[in-house]
């Protein structure tokens, strides 16, 4: 794609084709949008990943949560599948007036967000993204990326924030990535969440003078990698997310922090 897809609802008639046909980026417009989205997260996030929790439902194979109503959800979808299976990526978007209605953020579950929330500033949580196995590589990302972007300028958002995960519950695996995060990504203190206590992993389990920093950067997930060179920074402490399999870390973008380079970057969508 060149240039950047506006998120259209499903019958809005400039929704948007990519360059490639088979692709269209929109936010999803009904329940049965948001089911398809549950399915993908269930191929991703249970089956890849061994991910559970209360609300998945195994026998129709869905992941789902109480969040799931008060969440927008961004859909990448490749028109050439079968109608139930055309759901390729997606996003889960909230804004303040959504976490209003749900009571919380999501990622208030693991994270004190107070110095967020008392900022004073447009606020965009970010979550559940995934894309399909097969189209993984590829430029579903990148459409996704731009698709974001787009709603966030629409939007005014001024922070960015969510839960981004490392595979596996055991730390020491971990330890080369989490320190890295903390000694050199750690948010400025009045943008700063904290794990919450009852799950809290510390983060500098390596000093800083004995990283094997490329290392470190090698293994980090993609997905955290990308946050990174937007200019991306992360909270206080890891959170251990035993019902998803996983260990957690809060990552945060402040928009008004980015530099240049980190702009041209969020501009093109992460075309890179």
């Amino acid at each position: 794609m060149r240039g950047t897809a506006k998120t259209r609802s499903k019958d809005d008639p400039r929704t948007m084709q990519m360059d490639e046909p088979q692709f269209e980026l929109r936010l999803a417009a009904d329940p049965t949008d948001i089911l398809a989205a549950q399915r993908l997260r269930y191929a991703v996030f249970v089956e890849e990943l061994g991910g559970d929790g209360a609300l998945v439902d195994h026998e129709a194979r869905i992941e789902a949560d109480r969040f799931d109503p008060f969440f927008e959800h961004l859909l990448l979808l490749d028109n050439r599948r079968a109608p139930e299976d055309r759901v390729v990526g997606v996003y889960r978007l909230m804004r303040e007036d959504g976490a209003s209605k749900a009571g919380s953020f999501y990622s208030e579950d693991e994270y004190d967000l107070t110095p967020l929330r008392a900022s004073g500033r447009r606020l965009l949580e970010l979550g559940r993204s995934c894309v399909h196995r097969d189209y993984r590589g590829g430029t579903a990302m990148m459409h996704l990326w731009n698709g974001l972007a787009d709603y966030i300028a629409d939007h005014g958002i001024e922070l960015m924030f969510g839960v981004a995960s490392f595979h596996g519950l055991d730390p020491a695996p971990l330890a080369g990535q989490l320190s890295l995060l903390h000694h050199r990504h750690l948010a400025p203190e009045d943008i700063r969440p904290m794990a919450r206590e009852d799950s809290y992993q510390a983060m500098d389990l390596i000093a800083e003078d004995a990283l094997d920093r490329p290392a470190a950067i090698r293994d980090m997930p993609a997905l955290i990698k990308a946050y990174l060179r937007l200019g991306g920074f992360v909270g206080q402490g890891a959170y251990i997310d035993r019902p998803f399999n996983c260990i957690d870390v809060c990552l945060v973008i402040d928009v008004a922090r980015m530099s240049a380079t980190h702009r041209a970057i969020y501009q093109r969508g992460m075309a890179k």
